[in-house]
This record gives C-alpha cells, sequence and structure tokens, in this order.
C-alpha cells in the first residue's frame, strides 16, 4: 500500500468544528499566532489522515514524519487533521486549502478521489496523495501521487519467512483486500513465499468483514486472528494494515513466535512485538513524502504517479538468527526485482 496538521481558519465556526481534530505541531504556530500561508515566505504543509490515527504506528505516523523532517530542515509549518468519518474528506482537504496551504498531503487510498476534486478546485495549491494513483490521462498538474510496489516489499518478507519457518506454515493477518497496495502486500508475500519454497503451508487472511472505518482499526481481530493460525501450527506472522496489523504482531510476540511488520520499520513502533520482530515490508514513506515536499520548497513541483521505495527492514535482535542462505537469498530477490530481471506477476489491482 501511507495524515497530520492543524489548522488555523478565518471563521470562528471552523475554528471551532476543528478544534478537537487538529494536532498542533511542535512548530506549529497558536491562534493568535498562526502562520501566514499566503506568505511566499511561509511554507506551510497540512495533512489529512484517514480514519486512522496518525500515532499508528506505520502507515499515518511514516507520513507524518516525513512532514516532521520538512519543518526541521526546510523550515515548514506543519499541521494535521485527523479524520473521524469518511464524509468529512472533502471538507478538511478544504479547511488547509481554504487557508492558502501551500501543500496538502492526504493519506490512503480512500482519500483518492476527494484528493482530486480538491486539486481541481484548488488549482493554486499543490497536493501529495500518498498511495494513491491517478490513471494515465486524468493527471493533474498540482498532484503528485505517491505509489509504491508492495507486491515487490511483500514478495521479499514472503520469501524470507518461507525460508525461516521451521513448521512449514506461515500467515498473513491484513486490513481488506479492497485497497489495492494492502491487497498488492498480501498477494506478493504469497508469491515471494511460493517462489521460495513451492510446498509452503500458507494461510493469508483479510479483514474483509467490516466497513473501510474499522477494517484498519481492529487490534484485537487482528491479535485473535494471529493467535488462531498460531495454534494451527504457523510459526510467522506477517501482520499489515494500520492498528489491525499491529494486533496481529503483538499476538504473535504473545505466543512466542517471529513477526514481520508493514510499511515502516515497525521494530520501532510496536516495542510489544520487538523481542520477535523477524523484519517490515517497508515503504520508505518518510522519505517520499519529504523528496516532495522540498522539490516543492525549491519550486520544482512533481506531478503524475511518483513511484517511491520499497525493501524490508534489518534484522535488529534476530540477526543471528537468520541463516545465511536465507539471508542470501532474499538480497538476492531484492535486487533481481528492481533490476526487473525478477517478477512478482501482482497485477496493479484485485480484478
Amino acid at each position: 500500500m501511507p495524515d497530520n496538521r492543524r489548522l488555523s481558519g478565518p471563521k470562528a465556526g471552523v475554528l471551532a468544528l476543528f478544534s478537537l481534530a487538529l494536532a498542533t505541531s511542535a512548530s506549529a504556530c497558536s491562534k493568535s499566532n498562526k502562520p501566514d500561508c499566503s506568505s511566499p515566505e511561509v511554507f506551510c504543509v497540512g495533512v489529512v489522515t484517514d480514519v486512522g490515527k496518525v500515532d499508528d504506528k506505520s502507515f499515518n505516523q511514516s507520513t507524518w514524519e516525513g512532514v516532521q523532517r520538512a519543518q526541521k530542515e526546510l523550515g515548514a509549518n506543519g499541521k494535521y487533521i485527523e479524520t473521524t468519518d469518511p464524509k468529512d474528506y472533502g471538507k478538511n482537504i478544504a479547511a488547509f486549502a481554504d487557508e492558502k496551504y501551500d501543500v496538502v498531503v492526504t493519506i490512503g487510498f480512500a482519500l483518492g478521489e476527494a484528493t482530486r476534486e480538491g486539486a481541481a478546485k484548488y488549482p493554486d495549491t499543490h497536493f501529495i496523495g500518498v498511495d494513491q494513483f491517478q490513471p494515465p490521462g486524468t493527471e493533474k498538474k498540482n498532484l503528485a501521487t505517491l505509489v509504491f510496489p508492495e507486491d515487490y516489499a511483500g514478495f521479499q518478507v514472503g520469501a524470507l519467512a518461507a525460508l525461516v519457518s521451521k513448521s512449514g506454515k506461515i500467515g498473513a493477518v491484513l486490513a481488506t483486500d479492497a485497497v489495492p497496495p494492502v491487497w498488492r502486500y498480501g498477494e506478493g508475500f504469497k508469491a515471494g513465499a511460493r517462489y521460495a519454497k513451492p510446498d509452503i503451508d500458507l494461510n493469508v487472511v483479510y479483514h474483509n468483514d467490516v466497513g473501510i472505518e474499522k477494517t484498519f482499526s481492529d487490534p484485537e481481530w487482528g491479535k485473535t486472528t494471529a493467535i488462531s493460525m498460531i495454534d494451527k501450527g504457523t510459526d510467522i506472522i506477517f501482520g499489515g494494515g494500520g492498528k489491525t496489523g499491529n494486533g496481529a504482531l503483538i499476538g504473535a510476540a504473545a505466543k512466542g513466535v517471529y513477526a514481520i511488520g508493514v510499511d515502516t520499520d515497525q521494530y520501532n513502533t510496536v516495542p510489544e512485538a520487538q523481542k520477535f520482530m523477524l523484519t517490515s515490508a517497508m515503504k520508505l514513506l518518510d522519505e517520499g513524502v519529504f523528496d516532495l515536499l522540498k522539490q516543492g520548497k525549491d519550486g520544482k513541483w512533481s506531478s503524475g504517479n511518483v513511484l517511491g521505495k520499497a525493501g524490508h527492514a534489518p534484522y535488529h535482535d534476530l540477526d543471528g538468527k537468520v541463516p545465511e542462505a536465507a539471508r542470501a537469498k532474499v538480497e538476492e530477490i531484492q535486487k533481481a526485482l528492481q533490476s526487473g530481471a525478477l517478477k512478482t506477476n501482482v497485477p496493479p489491482t484485485k480484478s
């Protein structure tokens, strides 16, 4: 398949509406000393999350960290709005655009349509849509959609899991496959596992039984689903999809089996699973967002679909537990994917 900002509005009604939803960053100004985002000297970046929180220890958080880096290195004024209801996507985007923010960053596939509509309505505002895609011929000059080859990252960790598993049973606990990036992670994981070990016993479960509002924010389902797999012999769990995926990682750690995180290096963000965190399927979200913001700050705005980087995290505490042959094979796979010599054969979207 990843949000965070604040805002000050010219109308008291706007301020009242968003006062609970806005979280002020370290460099954000108070109500009485808000930045003049219409000034050429002031660089304002507004982030709109999906219904997940900015501190999800995964997708949203990594994106926000890219903005925080822009605050430190580029002097940006960064603020975020955490969306609580999908009906508010357009309203939250407008809250920043109406305040003349230079850039509005929206996070997640579900915000794609609202982001495109916002870019059309506010042609003088630049937009970054994280994990969104513009079909050929529909690109907007003021919209850069940051996409990642999730199947590459999933393929690598799937191969690793198959090579390291002692029981021959591995599993994935993921949010809905209706979201293409999540589906590509899952399909990549399956393809990589079977590439490395064709006879691997593989179980991939998606949380498709709830609406989009809950599929990424259900850690209890993630945990119980992972434990159910483990009780049947699975000894490595790949967890992905916001707090739902985090729950799967925590469930794996509670049962003493290896966990594989997603989007960012979750060794650093899910301490409950740290001792059992084998690796993470990573999108370099913070780097991708920061690079686009830096280009914009320098007056070199990007547009269209921008391909970010994907890979896998270090093995950290389990470094000595990964057999050299498995380690070498995963590195070989990574290089082959990057060069194009190896294909995952995972299409962009579920058919």
